[in-house]
């Protein structure tokens, strides 16, 4: 194979529920007991704005409790070594990546730690409750919400995503779904651009045929082994 000097990998809920996080939807079209467009929706919240902000209040002081795994410090390992251009990007909230240490990380649905303004629009580090509506940091307004994408809404940084696959020589999809869009769609994309393409999930994902490679198995084992192999081409 032609050497790497650029990798985009995307990850996905896959490669946090072995750190115990859930998957974003059960069978049952359920989230941890809600139904998604209850509590992850600009509708939904609108709605029920105690409801929403009590969830996700109760999953950020769950993130307390969990750690990251091997496949998150195989990609942090990859990060500090790795010599050549790496994004990766994440569909993720938790800050999993980021506690295994690897820093070229990008949050395309937003970030559990983060609060959004609804007035001024200015995100601010955030580890407490909103459910009590605490006022901004920046304006005083009490009008923060958590600084997710929800469906319906835009995620973040496309452009510079976009940008990455332009220049990138692989694109490594790790434990998603191949189901939410607009992620779904970066492995044609990547075809389109003429970038090798490898998938490392539990079972072949609903976009599997578009992989060059698709590997099965817990991401646990099948990150490690792959990080490995890049830096063993050096």
């Amino acid at each position: 194979m032609a050497e790497i000097s650029s990798i985009v990998i995307l990850t996905g809920a896959g490669i946090s529920a072995e750190s115990g996080i859930d998957t974003f939807r059960d069978a049952g079209g359920l989230w941890e007991q809600h139904r998604v467009e209850d509590v992850a929706t600009p509708e939904g919240f609108a709605r029920d704005p105690d409801l929403v902000l009590g969830f996700y209040d109760l999953r950020r002081k769950a993130l307390a409790g969990v750690q990251p795994n091997p496949a998150h410090e195989a990609l942090a390992r990859l990060d500090a070594e790795f010599s050549g251009e790496l994004l990766i990007v994440t569909q993720n909230v938790d800050n999993l990546h980021e506690r295994a240490g690897a820093r070229r990380v990008l949050h395309m649905h937003g970030e559990l730690k983060s609060a959004l303004c609804t007035a001024c629009e200015m995100r601010s580090p955030w580890d407490a409750a909103m459910s009590d509506r605490p006022p901004c940091p920046v304006c005083q307004a009490p009008s923060l919400r958590p600084d997710v994408v929800w469906f319906g809404e835009m995620p973040y940084q496309m452009d510079r995503i976009y940008s990455a696959l332009r220049g990138a020589d692989l694109f490594v999809s790790i434990g998603t779904s191949g189901a939410v869009y607009p992620a779904a769609g970066f492995v044609r994309d990547a075809r389109e651009l003429g970038v090798r393409t490898l998938e490392l999930n539990l079972e072949r994902s609903e976009g599997s045929h578009w992989f060059h490679e698709s590997r099965q198995g817990r991401a646990g084992e099948l990150v490690p082994t792959w990080v490995d192999e890049i830096l063993g081409r050096g």
